[in-house]
């Protein structure tokens, strides 16, 4: 059984999740929060395996919230959802940093949500790597140069890690990885495990925001994706 906190201002929102809820037997809501510091509260007390994070809120945004979430320990497992009415590519952007797993909008049907709940909630990311990638370009170029300390980050990396970095971050896949560097498959995803551990962060998404920040990945450079 999959259990949900629901976050979100609204109360006629939370209810209709609820609600939509009661039709998916493997999951269960636990609790519910109107902002990200009651989110916080609700988190720890019914801990929770999936949050459904609304973005715009008082006392604190789900952004903010995300990210406590993240840096706590108590809470740091916990996968976060972020379903919203605000399909812009700074919101998503901003979640993938702070460590959502997943963005969804709020009029998506109720079969999708099922799926997503369940897609994250296996520890896995809703958020298509090809997609980040189009959302990060378009911020780092807005930003303009790499900062150093961003640079820095990758000091501890061979340069295969680095290599797989940029692939990654150019959108190809485990298998695209594997047949780019002429090696096996379960290779290429334990260079992809060690670089989640050695750049600390959550998944695949945030490594292609890894890879731009870097400069490793810079926008325009393209891969051409393996055959088969």
């Amino acid at each position: 059984m999959i259990a949900a906190l629901i976050v979100d201002d609204q109360p006629l929102v939370r209810a209709g999740l609820r609600a939509l809820f009661e039709h998916a037997p493997d999951i269960h809501v636990v609790g519910e929060a109107g902002d990200g510091l009651a989110a916080l509260e609700q988190a720890h007390a019914t801990r929770p395996d999936v949050v459904l994070m609304d973005i715009r809120m008082p006392r604190m945004d789900g952004i903010e919230a995300i990210r406590r979430l993240a840096a706590d320990p108590g809470t740091r497992d916990v996968a976060v959802l972020v379903l919203t009415t605000f399909d812009l590519d700074e919101y998503l952007y901003a979640a993938i940093q702070a460590g959502a797993r997943g963005f969804l909008l709020k009029d998506a049907p109720p079969e999708r949500v099922f799926d997503a709940v369940r897609i994250v909630a296996a520890g896995d990311a809703l958020i298509d790597p090809a997609a980040t990638r189009r959302l990060v370009e378009t911020t780092i170029r807005r930003r303009g140069a790499v900062p150093a300390a961003e640079a820095r980050r990758l000091d501890g990396l061979t340069e295969r890690e680095r290599e797989v970095l940029g692939l990654v971050g150019q959108g190809l896949s485990n298998t695209e990885i594997a047949s780019r560097l002429l090696v096996s498959e379960a290779t290429a995803k334990t260079h992809v495990s060690r670089l989640l551990a050695k750049l600390q962060v959550r998944d695949r998404p945030q490594l292609v925001v890894t890879a731009y920040e870097t400069g490793v990945v810079r926008p325009g450079d393209t891969a051409s994706h393996p055959a088969g």
